[in-house]
């Protein structure tokens, strides 16, 4: 059974612990570290490679410029935003396309394709 990797990032400690005691109670969820430090966070998940990262949430903007950044680096990972004090939590995860379009078979359509900004007219989805 493969188990679900988890990173646990800039809670406050009291939270970071109890989060991280109810995960080690799971048989299918692996606790692969913390993070106390927000200027820590890109490079422990790029050592750990989490499939969930679960970070405290106290300025919605702020997080989800962090929590888009990180998925567009580490697709397919999934970030839990936890708010306790407002009741609130957000999920975030990313969803990646893959869409071709047939081009013209020459130099022009070649060129054409490549400059083109939003190839979306003819798209079919792989």
């Amino acid at each position: 059974m493969k188990r679900v990797r988890v990173l646990v990032a800039n809670q406050p400690r009291l939270m970071r612990e109890l989060i991280m005691t109810t995960i080690g109670d799971q048989p299918d969820i692996e606790l692969v570290g913390d993070v106390s430090e927000r200027d820590d966070l890109t490079e422990t998940v790029e050592q750990v490679r989490p499939d969930v990262l679960i970070i405290a949430m106290d300025q919605r903007e702020k997080y989800h410029a962090q929590c888009g950044f990180l998925l567009g680096r580490y697709p397919e990972m999934k970030i839990l935003a936890l708010a306790p004090e407002q009741n609130r939590a957000l999920f975030y995860w990313a969803i990646v396309e893959i869409r071709s379009k047939t081009l013209e078979s020459s130099e022009a359509g070649i060129l054409k394709a490549m400059r083109q900004r939003s190839p979306l007219v003819g798209v079919t989805q792989v």
